[in-house]
């Protein structure tokens, strides 16, 4: 017998948490269900945090211990973060579109995959593809 599973909830690294929460806050309506303890060395930081909309849940965590996080971000890794993507189910693609560009994130406008998908498709600060998506 396989074992019982009744949800998903991914992982991805990040470069700069309290940038990246606000990025999944601000334009997702993410909220942080739980975080790690908020350490004050070398700067004021926390290294992962559950985010959490409705059912929908995405875990984020630090790519760098403090000490050794470049001082900006890597482009290979923003690069290598190509193959990754976000599906979201969006009932209303359009709507989400004009509160995108609304709220001033720079995205192009949705269109209707081969497979009958109305999509919406743009990138995090850490190069993640984030597609919302909702049938045709």
């Amino acid at each position: 017998m396989t074992p019982s599973i009744t949800g998903l909830c991914t992982l991805i690294q990040v470069y700069d948490m309290d940038e990246a929460v606000a990025f999944y806050r601000d334009y997702l309506g993410f909220e942080i269900a739980q975080q790690s303890p908020v350490l004050e060395r070398p700067y004021r930081h926390f290294n992962w945090a559950l985010l959490r909309r409705g059912s929908v849940q995405l875990m984020l965590n630090t790519a760098y211990e403090a000490d050794d996080r470049p001082a900006t971000r890597d482009a290979s890794r923003h690069t290598a973060h190509g193959d990754t993507i976000l599906y979201f189910d969006c009932p209303d693609v359009d709507g989400a579109y004009a509160a995108l560009k609304a709220a001033g994130l720079e995205v192009g406008p949705p269109s209707i995959a081969p497979y009958g998908m109305k999509q919406l498709s743009f990138l995090d600060l850490d190069g993640y593809a984030i597609c919302l998506q909702w049938p045709v």
